[in-house]
């Protein structure tokens, strides 16, 4: 078995590149991701004032707000305290096939 191919030292050559592009591409995605994701969570507040009967489906925070969705839809924009109320808008639902202007939400 002496002699291999010239063709198989390249191809081994080949092989190691690929080998060595796919690990710092692998090394390059986790960076990113966690670059990307630092955060584990947002801060809300420990406690929230909501209107009697309320339950929550849905929270997000904003620049100086906190949204919270309601079971029974409404939208609460609070303080960042999460005890003023600063808006209600009602979640207004268009019937099947109608978009625009006519399918807002009320309440403004």
């Amino acid at each position: 078995m002496g002699s291999e191919p010239r063709f198989l030292g390249f191809l081994k050559f080949l092989v190691a590149g690929l080998g060595l592009i796919m690990a710092i591409g692998l090394i390059v995605l986790v960076v990113l991701f966690v670059k990307r994701f630092p955060h584990p969570g947002m801060d809300f507040p420990a406690d929230i004032a909501l209107p009697a009967g309320a339950k929550v489906t849905a929270m997000t925070r904003g620049p100086g707000w906190l949204a919270v969705v309601t079971e029974d839809g409404r939208i609460l924009i609070f303080a960042p305290d999460g005890q003023t109320l600063l808006r209600e808008v009602d979640v207004v639902i268009a019937p099947e096939g109608e978009t625009g202007a006519a399918a807002g939400a009320a309440g403004d």
